[in-house]
């Protein structure tokens, strides 16, 4: 079967041959159809199927006829990352360069301003990300009411980045008559809720069993030790001893990890680039440009790239951390392996992974083999590895702990044994002008500073580092003693006549 039997128009029929296919994927010689013929469709591939060109190809022909206005788009598309919602537009610049149609991008990091403008101008192709289009919408900048095909991809990946609230919203402001194309991997409970209640009489297209692994990836697990070093050493092992590793995808859990581990290869002499939500949108698609043209093959990337991103000549993908989500594990390497093309997934494991790897192999029905790479870590660790101390170890530790006075004990001195209220206990006795008559020179002060903090000599120091309770040295005072009393309580009052 060809591109012509699809019912296609002859514009994307010479695009697509234009572009180098010849024969369509089975979700798309399945969904095409359907699509062309107005009918909802829920489509359920493995990630690499070619599910983006299930629905722009048809989309481009059914645009062929009618016209856009202001603020009204015809179609919309609903991608869960910025990176997705960009590729996505690539393929309609690429299969509808012969026709005239105003494709719009609405995602973060880009100006508000530009966007309306875009708006304004009219948009058959409307592609965007949840919250910027929540956004227009709610300024009042954007109109869904025209809306006559909705697309809502990845879907599974819109559920664990907690967008499905979002798209109940969108899915109420569009027309109730739009025809809706659903696309997912992986169906769990709450998708399948939502394709309930937003697709009416949909044709299930299914090419291959929920969250199953293309045959052509290889998969193994490395064991290693638990130590952050010891894995980053694995890493650059199993990256050095590698057969035919043209490029490589490594994915982390944190985004704190992927900016240690991206400098720890650059450290080691590795051209490596880094992907991850907190990067600005610019930062992150010049990455993935260096990437794809091959002038960074190494690409430490958090789970933003596990979905949807077309590189089709992935050659490798490590997992230097084992995914919590077992879904997660099925997209991340359907990175490699894309279109016929063998792929090597290899997931670095330690002892911590047991239950995040029965959980994956549950899930994939397979069992993932473990493989020797004669790797030995060093006994000490490098000194790359310094950044992963915690704020808590980076703040300067404290020798020892403030007085009540403001100075620092420090460690291994005494603290002084008299108290503020000792030092001041001796009550004032003398009038005012005999004070003024002590010697004014330097000895008499330092004769009269070390009278006042001489301790008693019947009164015992107190043990270092606590002061003696007040209770014991209340009851060791003597009759008539009023060392016991604060110092303010000592001092003359002059009655007034």
């Amino acid at each position: 079967m060809s591109f012509s039997n699809l019912g296609l128009s002859d514009k994307v029929v010479a695009a697509v041959a234009n572009a180098g296919y010849t024969t369509p994927t089975p979700i798309q010689a399945q969904a095409i159809p359907h699509v062309l013929a107005h009918r909802d469709v829920l489509g359920i591939a493995q990630t690499g199927t070619g599910k983006t060109a299930a629905f722009v190809l048809p989309m481009l022909t059914l645009l062929e006829k009618g016209r856009a206005r202001a603020r009204m788009p015809r179609t919309l598309i609903l991608e869960p990352t910025r990176e997705l919602a960009a590729q996505v537009k690539e393929n309609f610049d690429k299969y509808g360069a012969g026709q005239k149609l105003n494709v719009a991008l609405l995602i973060g990091g880009m100006s508000f301003d530009d966007q309306d403008a875009k708006l304004m101008r009219g948009v058959d192709v409307l592609i965007a990300t949840p919250g910027r289009l929540l956004d227009h919408s709610e300024r009042g900048k954007l109109l869904l009411t025209g809306v006559e095909l909705l697309v809502i991809d990845e879907a599974d990946r819109m559920l664990d980045m907690g967008f499905i609230p979002d798209i109940e919203r969108i899915c109420k402001l569009v027309p109730f008559t739009r025809q809706t194309l659903f696309f997912t991997a992986t169906m769990p409970n709450e998708i399948r809720r939502i394709t309930e209640a937003f697709l009416h009489n949909p044709v299930r297209v299914e090419v291959s069993k929920p969250a199953s692994t293309a045959v052509t990836v290889s998969q193994s697990l490395a064991t290693c030790g638990r130590e952050p070093h010891e894995k980053r050493e694995m890493l650059r092992h199993l990256i050095r001893s590698a057969q035919d590793l043209k490029n490589a995808i490594i994915f982390c859990n944190r985004k704190r990890d992927v900016a240690l581990l991206h400098r720890s290869l650059q450290k080691h002499g590795f051209a490596a680039v880094a992907l991850h939500g907190d990067m600005e949108q610019s930062a992150r698609m010049a990455a993935l440009d260096q990437f794809r043209k091959g002038e960074m093959p190494l690409l430490v990337a958090s789970d933003v790239a596990a979905r949807g991103l077309d590189i089709p000549e992935v050659s490798h993908v490590f997992n230097f951390d084992v995914p919590h989500h077992p879904d997660d594990y099925v997209h991340r390497i359907g990175r490699t392996g894309r279109a016929g093309r063998l792929g090597t997934a290899i997931s670095i494991v330690t002892s911590a992974d047991a239950k995040s790897v029965t959980a994956i192999e549950k899930l994939i029905g397979q069992d993932i083999p473990r493989v020797d790479v004669g790797f030995a870590p060093s006994a000490q660790p490098s000194d790359e590895g310094a950044g992963e101390r915690s704020h808590r170890d980076a703040k300067p530790r404290r020798e020892g702990r403030r007085g009540r006075n403001g100075g620092r004990a420090e460690k291994g001195h005494e603290p002084r044994p008299e108290s503020r209220t000792e030092s001041r206990s001796e009550p004032r006795s003398e009038p005012r002008s005999a004070a003024k008559s002590e010697p004014a020179g330097r000895k008499g002060r330092d004769q009269h500073r070390g009278e006042r903090s001489a301790p008693p000599a019947a009164q015992q120091p107190p043990s270092i580092g606590r002061p003696a309770p007040r209770v014991q040295r209340d009851a060791a005072a003597e009759p008539g003693d009023h060392s016991h009393l604060p110092a303010f309580l000592l001092r003359p009052v002059r009655a007034r006549i």
